[in-house]
């Protein structure tokens, strides 16, 4: 799966918030300035192209709705994080965030509290 510029990631928020919409619609999501009709048209047909995008036609108007939730495109998107950035390993990603500080102690026993209940169904099955 291709990876969405900050721009098409933006219209997909959107399209995966509102589950379709014309590009009127969509813009009004914008923060103002919001940007050129003919901008987000464009970015949306490329999303056409990518994949992410189909559209239904009603005369010379579109209305465009997603291909790939939001769920599909997140976990892809992670698993290349974690093949490219931490040899896919949890616990590589884990010491990261404990490490610069981005996990806080409430996560981190939230985090074991998961773990636990993990390992105890893991237990079960086997």
């Amino acid at each position: 799966m291709t990876t969405l510029t900050k721009a098409e990631e933006q219209i997909m928020q959107i399209l995966w918030q509102e589950n379709e919409g014309f590009v009127k619609d969509l813009l009004q999501h914008f923060p103002v300035p919001r940007p050129a009709y003919n901008t987000v048209s464009t970015i949306i047909r490329i999303l056409e192209k990518k994949g992410f995008v189909d559209h239904r036609s009603y005369g010379k108007s579109h209305q465009y709705y997603p291909l790939i939730s939001r769920e599909q495109y997140r976990n892809e998107r992670f698993s290349n994080l974690m093949k490219d950035y931490f040899n896919n390993s949890m616990k590589q990603v884990l010491s990261h965030f404990g490490q610069n500080g981005s996990l806080n102690i409430k996560e981190a026993e939230e985090i074991i509290q998961m773990m636990e209940g993990i390992k105890k169904k893991a237990n079960k099955n086997e």
